[in-house]
């Protein structure tokens, strides 16, 4: 494991100080993709083969691109792997436009794969990371493959109640409460807190893994920009669960062509589980992998089975592709 500062890095409309130095797994490299108006850090590993398909990694609230470095890992002989940093999160400097829904969101990566020409790609997304991909999905089905959801943040009537603090911090007023109310607490405190919220089982997280994490979370707490990041895209999520029509998620989950993996955690707090049914009913010819052990994360928690998964939805897909050219 290595650190190194990663350069580059600031808004056009909020200059932010850096603060530490990002993580960095072996094997790994970061970049920033500059585009008028948003700069996106982007963090890749390099394909152990030439001729892989390109995918990219879309992280959850409050994430960041090292999310996905385990998953990224397991894949790197199936796939060319890229992970971003949504716009205020990681390393990503804030939107010019302060813009943090859903719609953004999913429009700054559809602008990312765009630039890139890296499109069609393997898409994955956890919690709003999944929102955001969806919509992706749905509007720009030219640039997605497959696409592969862990716990992905749509619309639920009835919301856990564990899920209730992180929905509040959309109420004008609240996330300064939380300031307020937190002030005392210590980054390793905050991260534990954070670890129990989103892992089915804390203890599968190495004392490594949490030291990089406490070290993270005290270089974000730190940003100017953190808390209205953190606001405007829960009320992002709270809005995108408001939508009818066909610009609501459910409706545009619907209209999803790409090959669907999805994936659900037994013991997560944010997502509920028995949404897992409703999803695959709504992604059509979808697949649905249920982990009873896993949270909301189940990415990083079972890297190896999901990364599986993916290998077995990309095999059955490449073998109907391969049928219909036959019949071609």
């Amino acid at each position: 494991m290595s650190s190194t500062e990663l350069p580059g890095v600031r808004s056009t409309s909020e200059p932010s100080p850096q603060v530490g130095a990002v993580h960095v797994a072996e094997g790994e490299q970061l970049r920033t993709a500059v585009l008028p108006g948003l700069e996106l850090a982007v963090r890749s590993r390099p394909p152990r083969r030439t001729d892989l398909p390109p995918a990219l990694f879309v992280h959850g609230l409050g994430g960041s691109s090292t999310n996905w470095s385990d998953l990224m890992l397991q894949l790197a002989d199936t796939v060319d792997g890229e992970a971003l940093d949504l716009p205020g999160f990681g390393w990503s400097p804030p939107p010019a436009d302060r813009d943090y829904s859903v719609t953004a969101l999913a429009r700054a990566v559809i602008r990312h794969l765009d630039a890139a020409g890296r499109g069609p790609v393997h898409l994955f997304g956890n919690s709003l990371g999944g929102a955001v991909s969806t919509r992706v999905a749905a509007v720009r089905p030219d640039l997605v493959r497959t696409l592969t959801l862990v716990s992905p943040a749509l619309p639920e009537l009835r919301v856990q109640r564990s899920a209730v603090p992180t929905a509040l911090l959309a109420v004008p007023g609240m996330a300064s409460l939380f300031g307020r109310l937190t002030r005392g607490l210590t980054a390793e405190e905050r991260t534990r807190g954070v670890t129990v919220l989103c892992y089915g089982d804390p203890s599968r997280v190495t004392p490594e893994g949490f030291g990089h994490a406490v070290a993270e979370m005290e270089r974000r707490m730190a940003l100017p920009y953190f808390w209205d990041a953190m606001t405007r895209s829960s009320r992002g999520i709270v809005d995108a669960y408001t939508l009818g029509g066909q610009h609501g998620l459910w409706r545009q989950a619907q209209r999803v062509l790409a090959p669907t993996l999805l994936v659900y955690g037994g013991r997560d707090q944010l997502v509920s589980y028995r949404m897992a049914q409703k999803a695959a009913a709504s992604f059509r010819g979808s697949r649905l992998l249920t982990l009873p052990e896993a949270g909301h994360v189940a990415m990083m928690e079972y890297p190896e089975v999901v990364a599986n998964a993916f290998r077995e939805l990309l095999h059955d897909t490449d073998r109907d592709t391969e049928t219909e050219d036959g019949r071609g």
